[in-house]
């Protein structure tokens, strides 16, 4: 008899249920603060890369040869796990003058208690760290280091389109 082959489950850390977490996470460190949502794609890709910080604590996720973070796919999960995260009150729109704002719902804290996996507590950490790292930057300030990082991607893909087409 043939062995029933089961799909290998593959882990990821980039749908919108993982960054959905990684918001609320983000969010519950910066109560009562709101973020728009490119704030949050920002916060959600150096989140998993506090070590490309100053002074950060080690990445959640380890170094791979290329860390663009593809801005409008991750901005598009980032929005997703929003959505999802707002169907069960662990976020809330809060229009505002600036535009449509995310904050940290009525369930969040709750949520964010209960979760208690290592990967999960490491989160949580680095959300808290992140957060208070970024707290004294205005939103000038915020930015400029931004397009600083996407300036430093686009030379890093650059070098590598080089590195593959001489090979």
């Amino acid at each position: 008899m043939d062995a029933i082959k089961l799909p290998r489950r593959q882990v990821t850390f980039n749908g919108p249920l993982e960054a959905g977490i990684r918001a609320v996470a983000l969010l519950g460190a910066a109560y009562p603060k709101a973020f728009d949502l490119q704030r949050l794609t920002a916060l959600d890709y150096l989140l998993v890369r506090t070590r490309d910080l100053e002074g950060g604590p080690e990445s959640l996720h380890p170094p791979t040869p290329l860390r663009s973070p593809d801005a409008e796919v991750r901005r598009g999960i980032v929005h997703q796990g929003l959505i999802l995260m707002m169907s069960r009150d662990l976020v809330e729109q809060a229009p505002q003058e600036a535009g449509l704002m995310y904050v940290a719902g009525e369930n969040a804290a709750a949520f964010l208690d209960a979760l208690q996996s290592p990967y999960l507590l490491k989160l949580k950490d680095r959300a808290d760290w992140i957060i208070k790292h970024f707290s004294g930057y205005s939103d000038a300030e915020f930015n400029a280091l931004i397009r600083q990082y996407f300036e430093d991607w686009i030379i890093e893909f650059q070098e590598f389109e080089r590195s593959i087409s001489t090979s």
